[in-house]
């Protein structure tokens, strides 16, 4: 035997178990790892979920808002000091399509779909986010969504502490949620309603500052709006229709007709007056160059009473243009989201099964080596000179 071979056996025998224990922390270190890696995977996952939600909320808004443009324009219309007196709902159509049967989708630019995308997309995951942020936060529950809406609700009773946290978390992550949905969205929205040249020309003339021009004016009856909408698609009807509704009635065909319902009998109802509040305000901006929501208020009762915010005829064309977004939002959300959502983690798992580099992490926590990583410290051992 040649001098290397002895010096490797003396090695073998003699220094080897005196790294028995450091062998020992190593599989510790790695199974350490193991878990880290894992919880890593467990955040992606979530953040990849978030991601899918918000895109999916995102291109279905686009879409639809696109679709039903001139219903949107004629509760613009309804909704405003434009129309009054009798007959106030042809007086909308016919300003509606004034300038022909296309006009109504000649107000759309870019900023509208781009405002469009990230209404909806940002909402989801705005929504999400604080939710889930408040829950860890405040040591509740997260709302119920998915599957989850589906399943028998708990019987068991609340404490006092648990109920003021939800309360106010139902009312805080709305409140934070709507204020970026119409930061995002009520300029573009302004837009539509004024008309391009209107707009720039009247635009011009505010000279408002750089945060005031790029939220658009009558923010505040936007984002009021906006709340009580958001409350209804992700908090009211999956609370409600999880704790109320019988469970051999919960069924996606029930859900949806379920949220449809909560948007027009519900959120409509009372989003009425904020939405007339916020189209008589811009009319109001156009011949005054201000928005003063007192005298704004005070003209609207003075000239048509209560009917001036809120009537039967207000209320059937904000219905009938939010319905088949917001209404449908809410079965959307939960129902055919969810649908996708075992694709996109199984492209998550393959993604980071491709980034291990061999490197294989079974159910118990331990990693092995690959064939060609073993190869290769063989090969650096035998060329290591003695």
């Amino acid at each position: 035997m040649n001098l290397q071979g002895l010096i490797f056996c003396f090695c073998f025998l003699f220094v080897s178990p005196l790294f028995a224990n450091d062998a020992n922390d190593l599989e510790e270190v790695q199974q350490l790892t193991v878990k880290d890696e894992f919880d890593k995977l467990s955040l992606s996952k979530d953040s990849a979920l978030i991601a899918y939600r918000s895109v999916g909320l995102g291109t279905f808004g686009m879409a639809t808002r696109f679709c039903v443009m001139p219903l949107e324009k004629i509760a613009f219309y309804m909704n405003s000091s434009q129309v009054s007196g009798k007959n106030q709902l042809a007086q909308s159509v016919q300003l509606c399509f004034k300038k022909g049967f296309t006009s109504p989708y000649r107000v759309v630019g870019p900023a509208s779909f781009y405002s469009w995308f990230l209404q909806y997309s940002v909402v989801g995951a705005a929504f999400q986010a604080i939710d889930h942020g408040l829950s860890k936060l405040l040591d509740t529950k997260p709302v119920c969504y998915g599957s989850k809406i589906m399943e028998a609700a708990s019987t068991d009773k609340a404490s006092l502490d648990e109920n003021l946290k939800s309360g106010f978390k139902a009312l805080t992550a709305p409140v934070l949620a709507s204020s970026i949905e119409s930061g995002i969205s009520n300029r573009a929205e302004v837009q539509r309603y004024f008309g391009f040249k209107k707009f720039a020309n009247l635009e011009s003339q505010l000279k408002a500052k750089p945060l005031q021009r790029a939220i658009g004016p009558a923010f505040m009856s936007n984002a009021s709006r906006n709340f009580i909408m958001c409350q209804t698609s992700f908090i009211i009807t999956p609370l409600t229709y999880h704790h109320f509704v019988p469970q051999e009635h919960k069924n996606a065909n029930s859900f949806f007709w379920y949220g449809l319902s909560a948007n027009i009998l519900l959120g409509n109802s009372f989003a009425i007056a904020q939405q007339a509040l916020w189209g008589r305000s811009l009319d109001y901006l156009a011949k005054n160059k201000k928005i003063d929501y007192y005298k704004v208020i005070e003209e609207g009762l003075k000239k048509e009473g209560i009917s001036a915010f809120f009537n039967s005829g207000k209320w059937f064309t904000r219905s009938l243009m939010n319905a088949p977004v917001q209404g449908v939002l809410p079965w959307f959300y939960n129902e055919v989201l969810p649908l996708g959502e075992g694709t996109v983690l199984k492209l998550l798992e393959n993604g980071s099964e491709e980034q291990q580099n061999g490197v294989k992490f079974t159910e118990k926590g331990s990693s092995e080596l690959s064939n060609e990583e073993i190869s290769d410290l063989i090969e650096e051992f035998s060329e290591t000179p003695l």
